[in-house]
């Protein structure tokens, strides 16, 4: 039988990334005023058609980038080469505007709402473009809160620039070899150079090694390096921006030139288990120009900005490669017969109830997510409420962690949806989980982020706000909404004091990473809940829907198991953590000194 004979498999069909999308466009409608919604929901409309056409065709041009060390001379050149496709994106992202839209704030605090919408919808088929410009968005907040005049006018310019001519890109070296996310250990030092301060700031020499660098074709860098004593930890670190290549400032067009000009070799490109068109390398900085950005010994309270904006970048991202996989799943289920090609995968119940729960997690963390954007916009803006400062402390490491963990397992449901097919190349999905794995890494762990979680309960009151945040939302739903929701809204109201009492010192050593985990639930669920009321109150179509999803996230969506596992955590005795160990190296293992 000749292949073009027999049966012939349908292919599913893709729509456009943003108008066929469940959730992003009722979100925005409700988030946005009326006339930046008109303008938004034009724009994301005509790039999701650039999504599916340019970009689509771009990405079959990435391919890995190669590091050439040495001429034929045997001269030390570290010439890095990147892709057509791979530059062909980054500076399609330039022309739209995404690392621009926030800064040139047309809308005011709504821009940050935008510009993610527009990473969101095309970050599934970007080949990981977002992490260089992640990190450019994060150094363009700090230049603009904390750079001199001169930097703005330079290097902040060019970074939210949307000419590709004229557009830089950024990177953050933080990671070490002694700490990773540790960067009390950091063993890259500054040494002022005497009698020299320029317009950009005092000029130093900075010596060091830096572990993972994830935007090395970049041409600057925001670096933390010692300043103080070694046994001063991270209070002697300082913050710094490096140019990558020398000259900083070139003309537009001008050839760009080797790290090797800014005495930066670059050491290896990192074998990754994913992101492999994202070119990440050791560095072996040896007397690198840079200039000091703020106060000596204040880098990590400095850099703070950068890693609030990239794990938002990281927390869209991960329910953005979510996106494509669903919505793959979904258009197969109307083209796949099954019982001898009498019935359609959508006319099967089974089938479409597992959907169905991949669908309502999606929803949850959307609707997450761009709430946590939408206080950072506001933060930036100067126009959030004390009480949403807050709240954007607690949500910042919490949608980042939850989304990683939520993610990667719905994509692989996902690839099985469409069964032996899923699991082929072309697709795109086989290519999505590898690639947001490291959503699970980047910019700090679940436990490590858990950590985070309760400092900022420690420091301040932020767990009052958002208690008193959710109780006004609950308080807010009509007569009508919630006697239908009448049995979710009582466990939600059941589950604010048991994330209390998670949070009430002392800790029990074992509670942060679930305690996270009931956090997380419990704001999605309230962000559901909200944009339930809206279409309730707005008689939005499909607004049934939408308080359903809200009592099945609730009910049926993990908060339940979440709080149990804190019970368990909080019930543990030594006796249990020094069995933990004992299950991990052997009976004859030492005691636990479990401490956070």
């Amino acid at each position: 039988m000749r292949v073009e004979e027999g049966f012939q498999p349908v292919p599913f069909v893709e729509g456009n990334p943003y108008s066929t999308d469940p959730v992003l466009p009722a979100l925005l409608k409700r988030i946005l005023p009326a006339d930046v919604f008109r303008d938004v929901n034009a724009d994301l409309d005509r790039f999701g058609g650039e999504v599916l056409t340019t970009m689509r065709e771009l990405s079959k041009h990435a391919t890995p980038p190669q590091l050439i060390q040495y001429d034929s001379w045997g001269r030390r050149v570290d010439e890095l080469r990147t892709s057509e496709g791979w530059r062909g994106l980054k500076e399609l992202y330039q022309r739209e505007g995404t690392v621009a839209i926030p800064y040139e704030r047309k809308y005011g605090e709504h821009s940050r709402s935008y510009g993610f919408a527009k990473l969101f919808v095309s970050v599934a088929d970007s080949e990981v473009v977002d992490c260089p410009l992640s990190m450019t968005d994060g150094v363009a907040r700090v230049l603009e809160l904390i750079g001199t005049p001169q930097l703005k006018e330079d290097i902040l310019a060019r970074l939210i620039s949307r000419d590709p001519a004229q557009a830089y890109t950024a990177g953050q070296w933080m990671t070490e070899r002694p700490g990773g996310s540790d960067v009390s250990r950091t063993e890259t030092v500054a040494a002022p150079v005497p009698g020299v301060t320029t317009s950009y700031g005092p000029q130093y020499k900075i010596d060091g090694f830096k572990w993972f660098s994830s935007a090395t074709d970049s041409d600057i860098a925001l670096a933390l390096a010692r300043t103080g004593r070694p046994e001063d930890g991270s209070r002697g670190l300082s913050l710094f921006l490096i140019p990558v290549r020398l000259p900083l400032v070139r003309p537009a067009g001008a050839p760009r030139p080797s790290a090797l000009t800014n005495n930066i070799q670059l050491h290896r490109l990192k074998n990754k288990f994913g992101t492999k068109i994202l070119p990440t390398a050791e560095l072996s900085i040896q007397g690198a120009e840079a200039y000091l950005l703020g106060e000596p010994n204040q880098g990590v309270k400095l850099i703070t900005p950068v890693l609030n904006i990239t794990r938002t970048h990281s927390a869209m991202s991960s329910v953005a490669y979510l996106r494509k996989p669903l919505a793959i799943a979904t258009a197969h289920s109307h083209g796949r017969a099954i019982k001898g090609g009498r019935q359609l995968l959508k006319d099967t119940p089974l089938h479409v109830a597992e959907l169905a729960k991949l669908h309502v997690l999606y929803r949850a963390l959307v609707h997450l997510v761009f709430g946590s954007i939408v206080l950072l916009g506001k933060n930036e803006c100067g126009v959030a409420s004390e009480s949403e400062g807050l709240r954007l402390r607690l949500l910042t490491p919490a949608i980042k962690a939850f989304a990683a963990e939520k993610c990667v397992t719905a994509m692989e449901e996902c690839m099985t949806m469409l069964g032996g097919e899923g699991y082929m190349e072309e697709n795109g999905i086989a290519r999505l989980i590898p690639d947001g794995i490291v959503e699970k890494i980047w910019e700090g762990t679940i436990t490590v982020l858990s950590l985070d979680l309760v400092r900022v309960v420690e420091k301040s009151a932020a767990l009052d706000a958002f208690i008193k945040w959710t109780n006004d939302i609950i308080a807010s739903c009509p007569g009508p909404l919630a006697q239908t929701l009448a049995e979710p809204l009582a466990s939600l109201r059941n589950a604010l004091p048991e994330l209390v009492d998670a949070y009430k010192a002392p800790l029990h050593p074992l509670v942060p990473r679930p305690a996270l985990f009931v956090f997380s639930h419990i704001a999605s669920s309230v962000y559901l809940l909200e944009h339930a009321i809206w279409a309730a109150k707005t008689s939005e179509p499909g607004h049934e829907i939408d308080a359903e999803v809200f009592k099945r996230w609730v009910l049926e969506g993990g908060l339940d198991a979440a709080l149990e596992n804190v019970r368990r955590a909080k019930n543990s005795s030594q006796d249990r953590m020094q069995t933990d160990s004992a299950i991990v190296y052997g009976a004859n293992a030492g005691k636990v000194g479990a401490r956070l």
